[in-house]
């Protein structure tokens, strides 16, 4: 009580871990979202999943830039600046990549989307349930890394695994589709599936990085 006539003059510090959380649970709804959406077939049912997801995007581009805002006006920040805008940067890349992949299945409108589009689509939304627990742990990997370091390797695993489905699926539909506009088309809109899997694993690899850097 002594110090809040002092502390009123001290400016408040932003919690970046707090943004950081809300920029992954925007990942993890996006996600939620584009893996309804590959069940649609109706050109007008896949459009209004892709407006959802492009107001879900853009949340993510708010707090996006409510991070890059304060770390320009912040003095003290928990971790090196270039850290915080590489982990927030990198989660809104994987925002992007959703986002993108739903434009796809709008656009092309594709006649179906199969089994191994949804698999892809659980993969991501797997990867952005293990993001957001890697960035709860950011309060405390310092002391304990094992289960941030942990989650770096389920990242690293699920790319993994989403790889070999999409591997196994393009050279299937080459082998099986007859339609040329389709199969451009299915081929589109996987190829964005699978890098949405790698810009996930990205963030792994910046939240390992962390480790080595303040372990």
């Amino acid at each position: 009580m002594k110090n809040s006539f002092f502390n009123s003059f001290v400016p408040k510090q932003p919690n970046f871990f707090c943004l950081l959380k809300q920029l992954a649970d925007i990942l993890s709804e996006a996600a939620d979202v584009l893996t309804e959406s590959v069940e649609q077939g109706k050109p007008e049912e896949r459009e209004t999943y892709y407006r959802r997801v492009k107001e879900v995007e853009r949340k993510g581009d708010m707090v996006t830039h409510q991070v890059l805002d304060e770390l320009e006006t912040t003095f003290i920040t928990p971790l090196d600046r270039e850290d915080i805008n590489a982990l927030a940067s990198g989660i809104d890349d994987v925002i992007d990549c959703v986002n993108s992949c739903a434009k796809r299945i709008n656009i092309y409108n594709p006649r179906v989307l199969g089994d191994s589009a949804r698999e892809l689509c659980h993969f991501i939304q797997q990867e952005a349930a293990c993001i957001c627990k890697a960035v709860e742990e950011l309060n405390v990997f310092r002391k304990n890394p094992a289960r941030l370091r942990g989650l770096c390797v389920e990242l690293h695993d699920l790319e993994n695994q989403a790889d070999d489905v999409y591997e196994f699926f393009i050279r299937r539909l080459f082998e099986e589709e007859k339609d040329s506009i389709e199969l451009i088309k299915i081929k589109e809109i996987m190829q964005e599936l699978e890098r949405t899997t790698d810009a996930a694993e990205h963030v792994g690899k910046i939240l390992k990085n962390l480790i080595v850097k303040y372990v």
